[in-house]
């Protein structure tokens, strides 16, 4: 390209990028992660694991290559073989396949997500009913679903909320997936109790706390961006809520890639400052390609911008401590 330096960008300007924080690895992908590695390590390949343990295309295929074999249902398992199930969770159907057809288990389920399947079960109980916030087909959505499949409606939108119909003489609760937009879950939640006042609210909020916090960083840097670049694969549903939160927040442009083979020149046209930021199942590894990437077309100058400081860590799965103990290599 005529007058290319690679101290500065196409305009002829040293660049600058903001570095979104938190981003990359929550505590709950972090935990799945190290279930898989642990447990080839443990029992040695291949360890199963159904659906992708966490929602990212390098870590499956870093962890293929270790031994993995990631299967979209048990029945593509062996009998006596260990399963693991991923972050996501599943529904107690299951658990109870996994029982009958003699599978061992290693539930890598997030505890946050397990929290959202307890308040399903316990409000079922109660006879509510639940509004249920999220994707349809999404694994985590079908897996709380799973749960009390006759007590709950699923509500994809504020559009749904307008559309769902409920028994107004039965109490009515909403939960949510952990991943969604925080503002679209409210405004969601606003359209519900606009039409049904009655509507009561979990103990607690469902949206995680890695996905708020990510949020809430790009929040802080979209307004100063001319690019927003999200680093995250498209199966992943808290890093495509990313990019729509730095558009709404103020980004002049944003996109998600896997990886720095994604990235394309073009994008950076015009371009003064670029925001950067990864979803919660992405390894820090791939946001260090994309800052090498724009280093060398003038985006040397680095800023990391800080929302909120996460000290969160899960222990491993009680069934895998166990066995890690009897083998003196907890």
């Amino acid at each position: 390209m005529p007058g290319w330096s690679p101290h500065h960008t196409m305009a002829g300007m040293p660049g600058k990028v903001l570095l979104a924080a938190p981003r990359g690895y929550c505590a709950g992908v972090d935990r799945a992660v190290v279930t898989v590695e642990k447990a080839l390590a443990l029992y040695g390949p291949p360890v199963y694991v159904r659906k992708q343990i966490v929602h990212n295309k390098y870590v499956v295929h870093q962890l293929e290559e270790r031994g993995a074999v990631f299967v979209e249902e048990l029945d593509e398992v062996p009998e006596g073989s260990t399963v693991v199930f991923s972050a996501h969770g599943v529904a107690p159907a299951v658990h109870a396949e996994a029982s009958d057809r003699g599978l061992k288990t290693i539930d890598a389920t997030c505890p946050l997500v397990t929290k959202v399947h307890s308040e399903a079960k316990r409000f079922a109980a109660e006879g509510m009913q639940i509004l249920l916030i999220g994707h349809e087909g999404h694994e985590e959505v079908v897996g709380t679903m799973g749960e009390a499949p006759e007590a709950m409606t699923l509500v994809e939108s504020p559009t749904d909320a307008n559309e769902v119909r409920v028994d107004p003489e039965r109490p009515l609760v909403w939960l949510s997936q952990t991943t969604l937009s925080v503002d679209e879950t409210l405004e969601t939640v606003d359209r519900l109790r606009e039409r049904f006042p009655h509507l009561q609210s979990p103990p607690s909020d469902d949206i995680c706390y890695a996905t708020q916090n990510r949020q809430a960083a790009v929040k802080r840097i979209a307004e100063q961006c001319d690019l927003l670049i999200v680093v995250g694969s498209g199966n992943s549903s808290n890093s495509v809520r990313l990019v729509e939160v730095g558009l709404e927040s103020g980004a002049s442009s944003a996109y998600r890639v896997d990886g720095v083979d994604e990235l394309d020149e073009a994008w950076l046209e015009g371009v003064a400052t670029v925001g950067l930021t990864s979803g919660a199942s992405v390894p820090e590894v791939l946001v260090d390609g994309v800052l090498g990437w724009l280093a060398d077309r003038g985006f040397g100058d680095v800023e990391e911008v800080t929302a909120a400081e996460e000290t969160l860590v899960f222990a491993l799965p009680p069934e895998l401590r166990r066995d890690l103990k009897a083998a003196g290599s907890a």
